[in-house]
């Protein structure tokens, strides 16, 4: 079963494609542009449509999903955590 989807291998978040995901549940995810499958341990609850981490990321690093740019850290990010507006702030102001 595929939990999560990665558009592109540049990406540092994957986007939750089931309802569900726990804490300490092993995901399996598919990157795309690449046809691959990845596995990652979900550090929290992940809602549906969400982003989880792909990659660790550093304070203030960028998150990339899509291929774009979509903001910055205000914490460092490890990878199988929630991606959402508790740790993520755009670049914009």
């Amino acid at each position: 079963m595929i939990h999560f989807l990665v558009h592109s291998a540049t990406d540092t978040v994957g986007v939750a494609v089931t309802e569900g995901v726990k804490r300490g549940q092993t995901l399996t995810g598919r990157v795309m542009d690449k046809g691959e499958t990845i596995t990652i341990a979900a550090l929290d609850d992940i809602p549906l449509g969400h982003k989880i981490a792909v990659a660790d990321i550093e304070d203030k690093g960028t998150v990339v999903k899509y291929g774009h740019d979509i903001g910055r850290t205000v914490a460092p990010i490890r990878r199988g955590e929630h991606v959402h507006v508790h740790n993520l702030r755009t670049k914009r102001w």
